[in-house]
């Protein structure tokens, strides 16, 4: 049986780890960790303010994040040096973050961070990396709901980063911020990887993305759609399963999948 700690319990996201967790026979919640505490609910397991209290108090094999880009970080460090395994879906942090916090890892112990756990997501940044190499542009239109706290997306930023590895850094053909009128900067998106990449956020959407690829009198678009958050849940409950087997850093689904 594996324990799991599920930080951010009280989120959109965490709430429905809890709820996937809770139903899985093979693991259960431990303990869930969130700034605001128990709350004055009742429930089946303890809540704690902080990871550093939780893991005073309860013993826990996997912490699953899903709490806010600017704790997310503090999270993790205080897990991964208690040799606790981490399931990251919380986006904010970059390659080089990931690394550092892996480095401050308890040898042994794995550091799993996925942009998306969603299958359909992680073929759609499959095909769109296969594709990458055959079209000379390419664009990312991520759509999000209104209380998304970054942009863009970490499902965006880590598809343009595979476009770009796929043609070997090579840039984009399609035009630039240099065609962007004066009192609208902005227009061509924000560059990642020298791809041009649009966000957009309101009431409405979970979460969607689209690439949309250009040749000579041709157009590809890969679009995926996710309507529900439950969709994320077996990605999460993949990575939990698995984590126990691996260690250091493990960026991505499709390593599991």
């Amino acid at each position: 049986m594996v324990r799991v700690g599920v930080s951010g319990c009280w989120g959109r996201m965490g709430s429905t780890v809890v709820e996937a967790v809770t139903a899985a026979d093979d693991m259960a919640v431990a303990c869930g960790i969130d700034p605001s505490g128990a709350e004055g609910a009742e429930q089946p397991f303890p809540v704690y303010a902080s990871v550093a209290e939780a893991l005073a108090q309860c013993d826990f094999d996997v912490m699953v994040d899903f709490s806010q880009p600017d704790a997310v970080a503090d999270n993790v460090r205080a897990a991964l040096r208690a040799g606790v395994d981490c399931v990251v879906g919380t986006t904010g942090l970059g390659a080089e973050a990931l690394e550092g916090l892996a480095r401050e890892a308890r040898e042994g112990t794995c550091l799993f961070f996925a942009p998306n756990f969603t299958t359909g997501a992680v073929l759609m940044m499959e095909f769109a990396k296969a594709a990458a190499a055959y079209f000379p542009q390419a664009e990312v239109i991520e759509y999000h709901h209104c209380n998304k706290k970054d942009a863009p997306s970490g499902t965006a930023v880590r598809t343009a980063q595979l476009i770009s590895e796929a043609r070997k850094g090579s840039p984009s053909e399609a035009p630039g911020s240099e065609t962007e009128i004066d009192g609208c900067q902005g227009a061509r998106g924000a560059l990642v990887e020298g791809i041009p990449v649009h966000s957009v956020r309101s009431m409405g959407f979970v979460a969607s993305q689209e690439v949309v690829f250009g040749s000579f009198g041709q157009t590809l678009t890969i679009r995926h759609d996710s309507w529900d958050r439950h969709s994320y849940m077996p990605g999460v409950l993949l990575g939990i399963r698995s984590v126990s087997g691996l260690s250091g850093l493990v960026v991505g689904l499709e390593n599991l999948m």
